[in-house]
């Protein structure tokens, strides 16, 4: 890892608009910004492995809105903001008074008023969670402008219905860190494919988030899916368009095998079918148990004609030289350990555990950049001074 003063000279280098807008989608965003993002989150790390204290704010809130079940992003985000110096504030909806009539314009300014970021997961609503976002935040930008919030919080996307940007960019760090650098990413194919699960509606945000963001730098991607299982149909042509400006390429196959075939990187991950997410949300709006019921098992017994789609060492010889990382954003279902038949064998996994935990620790850093480049024009010049000071975190 290269040291904070180097990784603070090329932040400082990098052209960037971050501190106008909130990060809600990867590809709205200029190489250069994802780029300024992942040097920052390399700084933080850096700094933290040196025991250099990195808060940012001596008080402040960092307000948590999570309404699907999360380990992982929970734990991210409130290892990010206690990072930066803010206390956290998780906002109970079923405690609130959204349940009364308070309309998001409302709620959003109401909580916002020593706040300076905003994290929200919104993922179980097909075309309603990163519209929530931005809801949310046209409203904080009503709120600053009229005087009543004395700074615009930052808001980060942990994880909506069409990406998950803090996972993403989490596993882009990791294949930095794995390969030695963007530059050597170019040309390395990757392998997004759907994996076999004992359940149904899993989000479409995280092979839609790898697809539209390792596109951005110039490796081959290939999606990987049985018939049915497709993305959001937007989504895709923005991976295709962002390969043709990146020099990479993008691909879709229809079996595991041949995305495997002298991949270098291979993502095996379940996911529900674009259109089962479109049905799904309609019947969770309108409360309907039975037809979400009859839904489930409709879908499952889908998925059980497809337990070919399996991460076996067997699959992995097909890949370069038989050793491709294997990467997935957890908890995996684990053949013969979390489930009876699932995504990838017990064999499989063990042996790349390490380097998925790895994986998973660069989120709590890549958060934490979000937030410090949202929030400053000059987020180099900020870790300048927190070098200079060089307050030990722990003595």
């Amino acid at each position: 890892m290269k040291n904070v003063n180097e990784l603070i000279k090329e932040i400082n280098e990098l052209d960037s608009n971050l501190s106008e807008k909130d990060f809600l989608l990867t590809w709205e965003q200029t190489p250069a910004e994802l780029e300024r993002v992942l040097k920052t989150a390399e700084a933080l790390k850096a700094m933290r492995g040196e025991n250099i204290a990195t808060n940012v704010f001596n008080n402040g809130l960092g307000i948590s809105l999570f309404r699907d079940n999360s380990t992982r992003t929970r734990f991210s985000y409130a290892s990010a903001i206690n990072m930066l110096g803010l206390a956290q504030q998780d906002l109970d909806e079923g405690k609130s008074q959204i349940a009364h009539g308070e309309t998001v314009r409302e709620t959003a300014n109401m909580i916002s008023f020593c706040a300076d970021v905003i994290g929200i997961r919104d993922d179980m609503y097909l075309g309603a969670g990163n519209a929530y976002m931005r809801e949310v935040g046209e409203a904080l930008d009503d709120g600053f402008k009229e005087g009543v919030l004395p700074q615009r919080p930052a808001i980060v996307n942990l994880q909506c219905d069409i990406d998950h940007p803090t996972q993403s960019m989490a596993d882009l760090a990791w294949l930095q860190e794995h390969f030695g650098s963007l530059e050597e990413l170019k040309g390395k194919k990757i392998a997004m494919t759907w994996a076999y699960s004992p359940s149904y509606g899993k989000p479409l945000s995280v092979p839609q988030g790898i697809i539209g963001l390792m596109t951005r730098f110039g490796m081959d991607v290939t999606l990987a899916h049985p018939e049915g299982y497709d993305l959001i149909p937007e989504v895709v042509e923005e991976a295709r368009k962002n390969a043709e400006l990146s020099g990479g390429s993008f691909a879709q196959v229809n079996t595991m095998e041949e995305a495997f075939d002298g991949a270098d990187i291979v993502y095996p991950k379940s996911w529900a079918p674009y259109q089962v997410m479109g049905k799904r949300t309609e019947l969770l709006r309108a409360n309907d148990h039975d037809g979400l019921k009859a839904l489930e098992q409709e879908c499952l017994a889908e998925n059980a004609k497809h337990k070919e789609w399996h991460c076996t060492e067997e699959m992995m010889t097909r890949t370069k030289g038989g050793e491709a990382l294997y990467m997935h954003c957890l908890p995996a279902d684990i053949t013969g350990l979390s489930c009876k038949e699932g995504e990838v064998t017990e064999g499989v996994f063990e042996k790349y555990r390490i380097e998925t935990y790895k994986e998973a620790s660069w989120k709590p850093y890549i958060i934490a950049a979000m937030i410090l480049n949202r929030k400053y024009q000059e987020p180099g010049a900020v870790l300048e001074e927190l070098l200079k000071d060089s307050k030990v975190r722990v003595k």
